[in-house]
């Protein structure tokens, strides 16, 4: 296991690296810049932390002698007027317009998205852009399948009954038995395995995404569990999980729940059933959503007390820096838990609502 106690103390060294916790955001380097944007020398706390969190048409790495280094990524836009359109980012920077697009600015309609000029006005077009969210959860989706694969590799060349895995198909298989044996066979029930495979993928994935958003260089940091369209489309799967596959007990539950007969009739009881069909799969992508949100922002309000401090003497401000600094490490440290946690909690609650749809009726 020496391969994993490299990668840890790598980690490690990240982490305890200054200035990392900004870079959990995905794009550390802007620090500087947004501290620098404002003549008053005020940090604008909300572009400063939106712009950091959301979604863009490029992604931007670092700056070199006042060079920004950035991954051009395509525009995909289609016009109800002139058709479809597509055109590297890097024509719609700075607030350019190309070929009658741009991106709107602050305080305008659609703000931050690709908007077009007509004679009739401002208008919206279908927008299906790799953005950098959309970039980011490609490669997040590849490394997960290269995981996946690399583990199965060993078993295609090895005899797992005769032979224990080791290194990195160890950890794979640790990670596997762990959530299906404690988590997907104890909720579920007998036919278990009939949800093994979205159960264990949408682990894997929310944690290997969980992990990147708090990678300090590219192509980590892009906030991809932190965008309820990701955590939304996650809890979809799971309602239809539960709601497509559940058996007649669990539809006679809802509609037709063991309660006093006048709870039926009403219908109380099955309105507050119908209900909580829906409020399930919907706590899960608030939970989701919230958690990675709000630890991006709480490690970017830590980084922010050193240029909000600047002004307030050199002494301050150091001091300052140096709290901000080994704050920051511990968020980060927490972070690792959180990115873990999180991925543990949606599979055990998926697991839950999932069992609770093939249970069966006890006889009397």
């Amino acid at each position: 296991m020496r391969w994993l106690a490299r990668i840890t103390v790598f980690l490690l060294a990240l982490l305890l690296w200054p200035g990392v916790s900004a870079a959990a955001s995905g794009e550390q380097e802007n620090l500087v810049l947004a501290a620098q944007s404002d003549t008053a020398g005020e940090l604008d706390m909300d572009e400063y932390l939106y712009g950091h969190v959301g979604d863009a048409y490029g992604w931007h790495i670092t700056t070199v002698n006042g060079h920004h280094v950035t991954v051009h990524l395509p525009v995909i836009v289609r016009s109800k007027e002139t058709g479809w359109h597509v055109f590297s980012s890097k024509h719609i920077e700075e607030g350019e317009e190309y070929e009658g697009f741009r991106i709107a600015a602050k305080g305008e309609p659609h703000e931050g998205k690709l908007v077009e000029d007509t004679p009739g006005g401002v208008l919206k077009p279908l927008d299906i852009s790799i953005t950098k969210n959309v970039f980011g959860l490609m490669v997040n989706s590849f490394v997960v399948v290269l995981l996946v694969l690399l583990g199965a590799r060993w078993y295609r060349k090895h005899n797992a009954v005769e032979e224990a895995p080791h290194g990195f198909a160890g950890v794979v298989e640790m990670l596997v038995t762990m959530i299906e044996d404690d988590i997907i066979k104890v909720c579920v029930g007998p036919d278990y395995k009939r949800y093994s495979p979205y159960l264990l993928t949408a682990f894997f994935f929310i944690f290997i995404n969980n992990l990147m958003g708090i990678v300090p260089f590219f192509p980590g940091g892009a906030n991809i569990t932190g965008n309820i369209a990701i955590t939304l489309t996650l809890a979809v799967c799971t309602f239809l999980a539960v709601n497509l596959f559940g058996n007649k007990h669990y539809f006679k539950e809802i509609f037709w729940p063991d309660v006093p007969a006048f709870l039926k009739i009403i219908p109380l009881m099955p309105l507050i059933e119908i209900i909580g069909m829906f409020t399930k799969p919907f706590s899960l992508m608030i939970r989701l959503f919230a958690n990675i949100l709000a630890g991006h922002m709480m490690l970017l309000g830590v980084v922010a007390v050193v240029f909000l401090t600047a002004e307030m003497g050199v002494g301050l401000n150091a001091g300052m820096s140096v709290i901000a600094v080994l704050f920051g490490v511990f968020m980060d440290i927490l972070e690792l838990l959180v990115a873990f946690l999180q991925a543990y909690v949606f599979t055990m609650l998926s697991s839950v609502f999932i069992g609770l749809s093939r249970q069966v009726a006890e006889k009397e």
